[in-house]
């Protein structure tokens, strides 16, 4: 290797090689060289067969404090690079590698100019001549906390990549899976290899806006203060999965250009998913216990007990239901063991109170006229009172027409797509029905919303009751 001596930085490789001919191919020839070796990260030096620096950078220069001027030409490290004790050791085994295949790793307490060391980790290898034999050492070096903190870099990235117990997403800037680790791979329902350069809309049913919205916000404006939750459905063959994954954002840009590039993002998640439920679970059923606490007391100051009935009513709606009916079995009650007989309907059911379907407001007291409801056999609510327990029904996501006539056949609101009955049990008889109805916004009745209607079911039966024999007196 040569390089111009002109920049100070290298000078030829050997004690005895003649000089070139300055002109300007091998001018230029230096003159790249010396950049090159100037533009290196590492610090790089070399040796000839005989133990004189022939070369030595700028890394090197800003390492140590040593300038090419005042490091090429030295014979050894001894008393400048290296303390004299130590040099013999240090020159021996850099040298080594000229007899030696490959590359030598060391790591060696050199001092720098204003008297300080500095511990370094060293790659020597052997320096060839044209005939083959080594002619010289060339040697590149950094510091080793340096190195070390390259290596824990790299380590971190491979543990996240490979051993993490959360989701690892490298995120290019075309919003697409560049790398993924396991845990992500199984949390998107897919392998490794398959997820990526996939739109994401391919792997998420729902989420996919929200999802690229801040991925987009992290290319441009950097990483979000906080972690954010994001509920997403991911797409499974057995169907699409629910998921809240609480997310972090890293941007990345590359340590090589001056100004920051991006690179794509980092995404790290973690699927919470079964705290969110049961953070959800336990708020609602904080506002359902208070709900019940505020109709008990409205419900005390009404004089009529039919009134304290309604009362309750329209505060179980509330969050809970976009309708609700109220039917009482006629003739009062019914005991024990009798309901549906021998295949026919043998109860009937008068409606006494129901919410408008018009327009919001409260609910409506009804049935002066004492006439039943036609409700047809199977019906949800005759069931409920024949099993004296709740009921459920659903259409489901049927199209409209056939939900509305599903709802009509059943004598309920035209914009219900979801029931609950809830028996209306008093003084060990059954007195009758409240009937909870949902529209398409909104799920289906679960166990837990069974529990909560027979809870109200419990105090609007205790009203009717009251009512009953306040009449009968």
């Amino acid at each position: 290797m040569s390089a111009s001596r002109r920049s100070g930085t290298t000078d030829e490789l050997g004690p005895d090689e003649p000089e070139r001919d300055g002109g300007p191919e091998g001018v230029g020839g230096s003159d790249l060289l010396a950049a090159l070796l100037d533009g290196m990260d590492a610090a790089l030096c070399a040796f000839d067969a005989d133990g004189v620096l022939t070369h030595w950078n700028r890394e090197a220069e800003r390492i140590l404090g040593w300038t090419a001027a005042e490091a090429v030409g030295r014979h050894g490290l001894a008393g400048w690079a290296v303390r004299t004790a130590d040099a013999e050791e240090v020159e021996a085994r850099l040298m080594s590698a000229m007899q030696a295949p490959g590359r030598q790793v060391n790591e060696f307490a050199l001092l720098t100019k204003d008297g300080g060391r500095v511990l370094v980790r060293t790659q020597s290898a052997a320096v060839r001549g044209p005939d083959g034999k080594p002619a010289g050492v060339y040697c590149a070096f950094s510091e080793v906390h340096a190195q070390i903190d390259l290596e824990r870099s790299i380590a971190l990235s491979e543990a996240l990549f490979e051993d993490a117990s959360w989701g690892v997403v490298l995120v290019d800037a075309d919003l697409r899976p560049a790398v993924v680790n396991s845990h992500a791979a199984r949390a998107l329902g897919t392998g490794r290899t398959s997820v990526l350069g996939r739109p994401l809309g391919e792997l998420l049913a729902q989420g996919v806006e929200e999802l690229e919205a801040a991925l987009t916000h992290v290319l441009a404006e950097g990483a979000p203060p906080a972690p954010a939750e994001i509920w997403v459905s991911v797409r499974t063959p057995e169907g699409n999965l629910r998921r809240c994954w609480r997310s972090g954002f890293l941007r990345l840009a590359s340590p090589l250009t001056e100004e920051p590039v991006p690179l794509g993002v980092g995404w790290l998640f973690q699927d919470v998913t079964e705290a969110k439920q049961l953070e959800q679970e336990a708020s609602l059923l904080r506002f359902r216990a208070q709900q019940l606490h505020r109709a008990a007391r409205a419900a005390a100051e009404c004089e009529d007990p039919r009134d304290a009935a309604t009362v309750h009513l329209d505060f179980a709606l509330a969050g809970f239901a976009d309708h609700a009916l109220v039917d009482r079995v006629a003739g009062g009650s019914l005991n024990d063991g009798e309901g549906l007989r021998n295949g026919t309907t043998a109860v009937r059911l008068i409606r006494v109170a129901a919410t408008p379907t018009g327009a919001p407001g409260p609910s409506l007291l009804s049935g002066a006229a004492g006439l039943p409801v036609r409700y047809g056999e199977g019906h949800p609510a005759l069931q409920c009172v024949d099993r004296v327990g709740s009921v459920r029904a659903s259409i489901g996501t049927a199209p409209p027409e056939q939900a509305r006539e599903w709802a009509r056949v059943r004598q309920w609101p035209t914009d219900a797509v979801h029931a609950l009955c809830a028996v209306l049990r008093s003084r060990g008889r059954t007195l009758g029905v409240v009937t909870f109805l949902r529209g398409a916004g909104r799920s289906q009745f679960e166990r837990s919303d069974s529990i909560y209607a027979e809870d109200v079911a419990v105090r609007i039966a205790a009203a009717l009751d009251l009512a009953e024999r306040i009449g009968e007196k």
